[in-house]
């Protein structure tokens, strides 16, 4: 087949990626279908979702670089079958070892991705315009790997409401997306050269700089948190929208998780240019609030719907501009030969803040009610936000590269 121009693939590889992190998130207004079908609780929810997460993190780590040595197009367009594979799974095993073995498996495709589409799409700029600032790729990076993961949810949850075969229909039409990402990234014109003399295979490293520990260990436990809470909208959200709100609609619960990623995607494209303090400042102040919003959401009297979303809107905000805030401090306090491990270190615990909280809020509702669980949440979240951004605030000027310790 003729490749497209790097102009066209810029945009085919952004719809790839773009439709990768969507499909990751269909499942979140559908839970609740296979709860009431099957008989299972929160804490099934959960496990699940974890077991999407261990994906990411396994498929991260073992092929997520490995288009630096066998090029992009390589790596991107069989992750994407991955993830077409794990529709298949969706469709054809519905009892809950197959939503363990789907999820786990759209995580390892999805692990692969992010890297190598962040990577190409830089690329593909840099060589369709030479003489451009990298911005316009930053921007559609981010809108395709938030954005698209809140608009999973959404299509989803409209499909489910209005469509009669909800556990069907949402899978059958990303899996047609996603195969159509694959012809169209397999025209793409490749940008990194295969190794003609491969290296050794070995996972990739995670390195913690040496110096500038606080900072560093800040910046990942901002990483964590933020993903926590874009975790609490991805699986548990719509039990509470459900059960305390009062309000089962499935397409409700994927637009409670569209406007969370939508507001973190915005806030990260508005504030840019904006440094890593103020990024940080700005992100952990809008967690709080948006935490307190959603406890108080479910504590009045007469729980307000709105109130929740509102609160979920600011805590997506001010995840995505704490995350952001944080990436630019571990890119500062590394050095250039490795910044991309160090950064490696932060997207571990990131991923892990999307599996240790939210399960930890899952068995918290099999013991108390939803709405103690979630103060509970919060109260941690709050507390972790507060000590994650203290060391971030007071850093000095960024530090000369120093030696790192793997």
């Amino acid at each position: 087949m003729p490749e497209l121009r790097h102009r066209h693939g810029f945009w085919a590889v952004a719809f790839a990626f773009l439709v990768v992190m969507a499909y990751s998130a269909v499942p979140t207004p559908l839970y609740a279908i296979y709860a009431a079908r099957d008989g299972f609780g929160s804490l099934t929810v959960t496990i699940v979702f974890a077991a999407y997460a261990a994906g990411v993190l396994a498929s991260l780590f073992l092929v997520g670089h490995l288009s630096d040595v066998h090029g992009r197009r390589r790596l991107l367009a069989p992750a994407l079958l991955v993830s077409a594979a794990s529709a298949v799974v969706f469709l054809v095993w519905r009892d809950v070892p197959g939503l363990l073995v789907a999820r786990a498996v759209s995580g390892l495709g999805v692990g692969a991705v992010t890297a190598t589409a962040t990577a190409w799409l830089a690329e593909l700029h840099r060589a369709a315009r030479p003489d451009a600032p990298p911005r316009r790729a930053e921007v559609v990076a981010i809108a395709a790997n938030l954005g698209g993961i809140g608009l999973g949810p959404l299509v989803s949850g409209v499909l489910a409401q209005w469509v009669t075969s909800p556990l069907t229909v949402p899978y059958l039409v990303f899996l047609a997306l996603l195969l159509l990402a694959v012809a169209l990234v397999w025209r793409t014109p490749e940008t990194r050269t295969a190794h003609a003399a491969r290296p050794a295979y070995r996972p990739q490293r995670v390195v913690v700089p040496a110096a500038a520990r606080p900072a560093f260990f800040g910046a990942s436990g901002g990483a964590l948190l933020g993903f926590a809470a874009f975790g609490l909208f991805t699986s548990l959200a719509p039990t509470f929208l459900a059960g305390e709100l009062g309000h089962p609609s499935r397409a409700l619960a994927g637009l409670a998780a569209f406007v969370v990623f939508a507001a973190s995607a915005a806030s990260q494209v508005v504030l840019a240019s904006r440094g890593e303090r103020d990024l940080v400042a700005m992100g952990g102040g809008a967690m709080v609030l948006g935490a307190a919003a959603l406890v108080l959401a479910l504590w009045l009297p007469s729980p307000s719907l709105a109130l929740f979303l509102a609160g979920g809107v600011v805590l997506g905000g001010g995840a995505g501009s704490l995350f952001k805030g944080a990436v630019i401090t571990v890119a500062k306090i590394a050095d250039d030969d490795h910044r991309a491990e160090a950064l490696a270190g932060l997207f571990l615990a990131g991923y892990l803040g999307l599996v240790v909280p939210v399960v930890g809020l899952g068995l918290l509702t099999q013991e108390l009610e939803p709405r103690v669980a979630l103060l509970v949440f919060a109260g941690i979240l709050v507390a972790g936000v507060l000590a994650s951004v203290r060391p971030l605030l007071t850093r000095a000027a960024a530090p000369a590269p120093a030696p790192l310790a793997a």
